[in-house]
């Protein structure tokens, strides 16, 4: 079992910033690709930014330029610095991560979400 915990949401006005964190813990052997999603009320879940699993990083176009993924890989940790929020950065946040166990099986694991609101 590998869990997620997301951490870092909350109300800001249009033009903050927000830093996201999100923990993997459990019997973690490796963590292949790792980042965040959100969801809007009445959109489907989307792409924000991410470590994918060939070592890049990619970015949604709409936030390219504002926002920034890091991680800390002795802590299995990611975060999303969000900058120059908008209002239609609003929804919730995910984070996901997919990699091995000890036992040598894949996983794949999401987060419960944190709600990041933009508003005046």
């Amino acid at each position: 079992q590998v869990q997620l915990v997301e951490s870092g949401g909350g109300l800001v006005q249009p033009g903050g910033s927000l830093r996201l964190s999100c923990v993997a813990s459990g019997s973690i052997f490796s963590i292949n690709a790792m980042g965040w999603y959100h969801q809007a009320p009445g959109k489907e879940r989307e792409l924000v930014a991410a470590f994918t699993s060939g070592g890049s990083i990619a970015y949604a176009d709409s936030v390219k330029g504002r926002f920034t993924i890091s991680r800390d890989n002795a802590k299995n940790t990611v975060y999303l610095q969000m900058n120059s929020l908008k209002p239609e950065d609003t929804a919730v946040y995910y984070c996901y991560a997919t990699g091995t166990v000890y036992e040598g099986v894949p996983f794949g694991s999401w987060g419960q979400g944190t709600q990041v609101t933009v508003s005046s």
